[in-house]
Formats: C-alpha cells, structure tokens, sequence
C-alpha cells in the first residue's frame, strides 16, 4: 500500500507574504490541495466507482482570482462563520459592531475576515494520514471582534480517503467566534447540481427574512421543502413554490442537527445522480448551512475556464447557528480566556469501500 505524502508549492505572493499550495495525497487515489491564502480548500479530488477522478469542489484559477472579492470559494470564514443581523451584538454589557458587508448585516466575519488572511502552514505525517496545519494571529479589535484570537485549522488526510477538519480558538478576552469552511461541492462535473441527491440529519431549520437573518425559534422541516430526512433531488425541491425558498433563490438556510451534544455524528449525505460519487459530511457542530449557490452568475471561473452558475454546486457549511451572538436561546458561541473552542468536521466518501482505489483506478480490480 502506498504510503500517503504532503508537499507544498509556491502560489505567488499577498499582502506582502508568500502563499503556498499545500497538497496531501493519501496515496490511495484522494488528494486533496490546501492554500494558505483564507485556509482554501482549493482541490479535492476524489475517485467515483470507475475510478474516474475529478476535483469535487469548485475552484478559482490564480492567487489573483482569490484575493479579488468573490462568495469565498473553500474559504475558512470567521471570525464569525453566517450572518450577525446589523453587524452588532452585546457581551457582557459591552455592545460591538462588525462591518456590515451583506444587506446591512455582517457575514462570515466582515468584509477582511479570514478568508482574507495568509495563513502559516506546517506538514506533519503518520503511517495512515497526512496534515496540513494552518495558523492565524487575529488581533485585538479586527473587524470590531474583542480580544486576541489565536485559531488554528488544520487538515487530515488519511488512507481510507477521509478529509478531516479541526478547528482550534483561543483568545485573550471574552469574544465570539464561529469557523467553517464554504467549499462548493459538485460531484459529477456536470453544468449543476440539481440532479443530486441531499439529505440532512435534522428535524428543524431556522427560517429566515428576507436577509438571511433567523425570524425566530427552529421550524420542524415536516411537510416543508426543507424536509430532507430521506434524500431528497435538489432540483425538485428547489422548484417547490415556497416563500422561504423565493426569497433566497434556493435554499441558503441552517438546518439544526439532531443529537447536538458535541459528539461527531453525521449532518448530511449528498449524492451524484448517477450514485459514482458519495459524500457525507460529519460533525461535532450543532448545524449545517446548504447553499445551493444562487447567487453565482458565470462571474467565476476555474483552470479550465468553466463557469461558476447558479445551482451549479452546493455548499454544505457545518457551523453554530446564524445570530448566535444575538439569541440567547440558541446554542453560544461565545469563548473566554482559558477556554478553548474546539470543532470537527469529516468529509467521508462511501462509494469508495474497503477496495484499494489506486488498484482500481490501474485496472487492476
């Protein structure tokens, strides 16, 4: 069995500092490419049951398409992951404000959040798994967030062909912090993904206004759109005649997950039409953003110079639940010094079974 490796690669130069292209390989057919530019999960490709490998992510082509303004392709976002409504909470009496950079409120940490950022990376490797570990300093006062915050994220790869994520806060002050990473998923390469596949492991969702902001407690999804309990076809839910769906374009919506006591179970299962490729997403987090992309417009492209379209993807971003900060009612996020905050995410890949994909893709099985 061929051993799994990590190398990196230049990717030019931002805000002064070199940016590098990280690449792990399990050595049995999944790689994955990290950039330290926003923590970028830039690549991952991945086998389907032929052995046929494509990237299941969508991506953007130069460093310099990155560090232009786009809707945070495989960024890590924060300091706080979703929307904050009016860019203001209060904590501990004290009221903050982040830069309203998304219909009068804040998302995904402001506009420099830290999809904006260069990350330092450093390698590690185990017999079965390689990583990458990306750190950042975010100091007192950025973006309108309290204390000094010290996040680590750091990506494993290991031989089954697993993608793990570990997210790591701490912070000098009282502050809140909420971290995600918003890769594009597209298992199938085609012009969208609304012949896939999704469920969610959820029996409520958080309805929101026409800003994306939560209207009030979680809805059962029970006889909505948004029950997806068994998998659902994204197209025809999409096309369902529902306010809640109008008024975003799709679905841009948290779904609260069952069981959400902090143990790593599975959020979601998302399949390509023909079923070559499978993904599932598990968690430690108490929610999922989906995402159906409804905003993109061609605007972006990859390597290959294809478009980015609307429902061309979907973006499954395990989370706490948007306005946190604001709604006490809801799980908090809020991190004081001498704690630490702590997350997991796992993207599984099921179809590929206990066979050796690097076999199979030689012909050999």
């Amino acid at each position: 069995m061929p051993r799994p490796t990590v190398h990196r690669t230049p990717f030019g130069s931002a805000q002064g500092a070199p940016t590098d292209l990280w690449t792990l390989d399990s050595g049995t057919g999944v790689s994955a490419g990290i950039l330290t530019y926003g923590a970028s999960l830039h690549r991952l490709t991945v086998p389907d049951t032929a052995g046929a490998t494509t990237s299941v992510v969508r991506s953007l082509s130069t460093l310099d398409d990155y560090t232009a303004e786009h809707p945070y392709f495989g960024a890590v976002v924060g300091r706080y992951a979703n929307r904050i409504a009016h860019g203001r909470f209060v904590l501990d009496g004290t009221e903050h404000h982040i830069p309203a950079n998304d219909r009068g409120h804040a998302l995904h940490g402001g506009p420099d959040g830290f999809h904006t950022k260069v990350w330092e990376g450093a390698p590690d490797r185990t017999d079965d798994s390689v990583s990458v570990r990306l750190t950042l300093h975010s100091p007192d006062g950025e973006m309108g967030f309290p204390g000094a915050l010290d996040a680590t994220v750091t990506y494993t790869l290991d031989t089954a062909g697993t993608l793990a994520v570990d997210y790591v806060s701490v912070t000098d002050r009282p502050t809140v912090v909420n971290l995600t990473n918003h890769a594009y998923f597209d298992l199938a390469g085609h012009d969208d993904v609304l012949g896939h596949h999704l469920e969610v492991d959820a029996d409520a969702y958080l309805p929101v206004d026409d800003d994306g902001i939560p209207l009030g407690p979680p809805a059962e999804v029970r006889g909505t759109p948004f029950d997806l309990t068994a998998p659902r076809v994204l197209g025809e839910r999409l096309a369902t005649e529902d306010p809640q769906l109008r008024a975003a374009g799709g679905y841009d919506h948290c779904w609260v997950l069952r069981d959400a006591g902090g143990g790593l179970r599975r959020a979601a299962r998302l399949t390509a039409p023909d079923a070559a490729r499978v993904l599932e997403v598990w968690t430690t987090e108490p929610g999922i953003q989906v995402y159906t992309a409804n905003q993109l417009d061609g605007s972006f492209t990859d390597g290959t110079g294809r478009r980015h379209e609307r429902h061309g993807s979907v973006c499954l971003e395990t989370q706490h639940l948007p306005d946190s900060p604001n709604r006490p009612d809801l799980p908090s996020t809020v991190l004081r010094p001498g704690e630490t905050a702590r997350s997991r995410t796992e993207l599984r890949f099921p179809h590929l079974g206990d066979q050796p994909i690097a076999l199979r893709r030689g012909g050999l099985l």
